[in-house]
């Protein structure tokens, strides 16, 4: 039978010289206590610090359906009606919103608050994880650096408190590859459970976004490949465990569509075997290469390739390359994807940082010269002083600047609406582009522009425009003043609409002709991303109101 491959785990690493920590009181170290309160207090932190809107799916695909289980009322899409979507995540939010129910807290602040600091929680547990992942390779003194890496980051301080199911999905991989004796050094030390809590929670990363599968295929044929209990892990492991966490969440779909729906089926023929995610736009191949992954690890970049290269640990590398290779496949791509790879890059920078900071020894008598070490301790300083400063601004202003004027303005009708002043609410905005009943947090009428793909039995979408029928969102976007004028005949006139800057301008006869006027307005941004620049937020309302 194969045996596993036991790598040395001696004091020191033999080419770079780096201490690790003796594995006899790792576990139990108060290091590591202050460790997961240190990553607690910074992801508490960094959820009030974002305050801007990423990508629709962090509220219509989670929020506002926790809000429609909770309190009866919140939009459903069209995923939700053709059963691509599970409600393993959308629950857990639901709960958090029967608590605030519950002690009468469900107020604007809490409603708007609460849930990315719930997820700010997760967040912790992935930070305080992928310090252990890297404890466990590398030893505590590129433990350190990597989670420097991970809280320093600029694309994981803005995307991970939010309530994207990605986050949590990368939450639960890094969790998850903790416990996989295929990724450590030495599998000798290992408890005989920790394999089943690496599957239980390989299992709910799927369960909650089956593109999982991706990494778990992967993690699962090298552990088949390296274990010597092939037939046990098959059979005893992998098929109950996985049967069991699938069943359950079959059980709670079960319950919330009101009928049996396979979610995973349904996602699998959308989005692979009918490319439907192309509706949404699509991408090169190579662009999670040379733009995608590129932009998210950022200045990371080639402390991560060095890091790779200098610590030869191929498995992990290997999981990088094989997850944005399968996502490149895919026609439509976007950043979130692939932001469960994202933190084991950011450890092998943490690597790289390390033995910036851990000369070699000289003349072979295990002493450093001073001036050595006054080299590497200048070069440390100067690289975290780098990362620091070209991560950090970015990652406030993105989290706290730039399209915050859709969350600002949502926020600011939530609090307009518990005192009774809206009525009834009309967004001429390109669709999804604000949050929706789950920030406003009142059962009042709310008309947003359609924008639900034409789908076939088969879930083969195709687009409208060649069936000569564009989507209201993009027939008010085509012409604005036209489209509005046709809506108008046949609308109950709202209390109050809102739209952004650009389609302003081109609705000033409009909305004078029907006697709104300005109330507020919200910056939003200082340049355009997918369409043309949205520079802020307006919100009118009937004269004399």
């Amino acid at each position: 039978m194969r045996q596993r491959k036991n790598l040395d785990v001696s004091s020191t690493d033999s080419k770079t010289n780096i201490p690790k920590s003796s594995k006899n009181n790792k576990f139990t170290h108060p290091l590591l206590k202050k460790v997961f309160f240190l990553c607690l207090f910074v992801r508490f932190v960094n959820a009030f610090l974002v305050q801007t809107y990423f990508n629709p799916d962090e509220h219509w695909q989670a929020l506002e359906v926790a809000h429609r289980i909770s309190f009866g009322y919140g939009h459903l899409t069209w995923e939700w009606e053709k059963g691509i979507r599970s409600y393993l995540h959308p629950v857990i939010f639901a709960g958090l919103y029967k608590i605030l129910a519950f002690f009468h807290l469900d107020k604007p602040w809490f409603m708007i608050r609460t849930p990315r600091l719930l997820q700010s929680i997760f967040s912790a547990f992935g930070d305080f994880y992928l310090f252990k992942l890297s404890q466990e390779i590398f030893g505590d003194h590129v433990a350190k650096f990597a989670l420097f890496a991970q809280l320093t980051n600029w694309f994981m301080f803005f995307c991970i408190t939010r309530t994207l199911s990605n986050s949590l999905e990368t939450v639960l991989t890094v969790v998850s590859l903790y416990y996989w004796p295929c990724i450590r050094p030495t599998a000798s030390k290992i408890s005989r459970g920790s394999r089943k809590w690496g599957l239980a929670t390989a299992a709910l990363a799927c369960a909650i976004r089956p593109t999982s599968a991706i990494t778990w295929i992967y993690i699962g044929l090298l552990e088949l490949y390296l274990t010597r209990d092939k037939l046990k892990f098959v059979l005893l492991e992998v098929i109950p465990i996985g049967t069991l966490i699938m069943g359950l969440t079959f059980l709670v779909d079960r319950w919330m569509y009101g009928t049996w729906v396979l979610v995973p089926l349904n996602f699998l023929k959308f989005n692979f075997l009918s490319a439907g995610g192309d509706y949404y736009g699509t991408h090169v191949w190579h662009w999670y290469f040379t733009q995608g992954f590129t932009v998210m690890v950022f200045t990371f970049l080639p402390f991560s390739l060095a890091g790779i290269f200098k610590s030869k640990q191929w498995k992990l590398s290997g999981l990088i390359a094989w997850c944005l290779a399968i996502y490149s496949l895919l026609g439509h791509k976007e950043f979130r994807f692939v932001l469960p790879v994202l933190p084991i890059a950011l450890m092998f920078s943490g690597y790289w940082l390390a033995t910036i900071g851990w000369p070699d020894k000289s003349n072979g008598r295990g002493k450093r010269s001073p001036s050595s070490h006054d080299r590497c301790s200048g070069k440390l300083q100067l690289a975290v002083l780098f990362l620091a400063v070209s991560n950090i601004p970015m990652a406030f202003y993105m989290s706290m600047v730039h399209q915050r004027g859709t969350e600002d303005v949502m926020n600011y009708l939530s609090v307009e609406a518990d005192s009774g002043k809206v009525k009834s609410v009309l967004f001429f905005t390109p669709c999804h582009a604000t949050p929706y009943y789950s920030t406003l947090h009142r059962n009042l009428p709310m008309r947003f522009l359609d924008c639900t793909p034409r789908i076939e039995p088969l879930f083969i979408p195709f687009c409208s425009d060649e069936k000569g029928a564009l989507d209201e969102s993009d027939q008010f976007l085509v012409d604005p003043a036209g489209f509005a004028t046709e809506f108008a005949k046949n609308w109950s006139i709202p209390s109050h609409i809102v739209l952004f800057d650009f389609q302003e301008k081109l609705l000033k006869d409009f909305l004078a002709l029907h006697n709104f006027e300005e109330i507020k307005r919200f910056f939003h941004a200082h340049f355009k991303v997918d369409r043309e620049l949205q520079a802020s937020v307006a919100v009118y309302t009937l004269k004399g109101q």
